[in-house]
């Protein structure tokens, strides 16, 4: 199970609507900074077309200037 941190660095003034845009994605959460213009996102999901299909996503999401990941594993799952 891919779980994947981000942080979301919006154009600038469209923080708030960064925060809805990511908010609507199944698979994601999102904590917006309390004293900056960036918002921390957290992903998981369970297969590889999951994940891909999320990037996909996000990559078109026009408030968003950059999406820089933090961390990310992979959960091996019981057979």
């Amino acid at each position: 199970m891919p779980i994947k941190s981000y942080l979301a660095h919006p154009h600038k003034g469209k923080k708030e609507e960064l925060l809805a845009s990511l908010s609507y994605i199944e698979n994601c959460d999102v904590i917006p900074a309390e004293n900056k213009e960036v918002l921390i996102v957290i992903t998981e999901t369970n297969n590889k077309e999951e994940e891909d299909s999320l990037k996909e996503k996000l990559d078109i999401i026009p408030s968003l200037k950059l999406l820089a990941m933090v961390s990310g594993f992979n959960t091996p799952q019981k057979d």
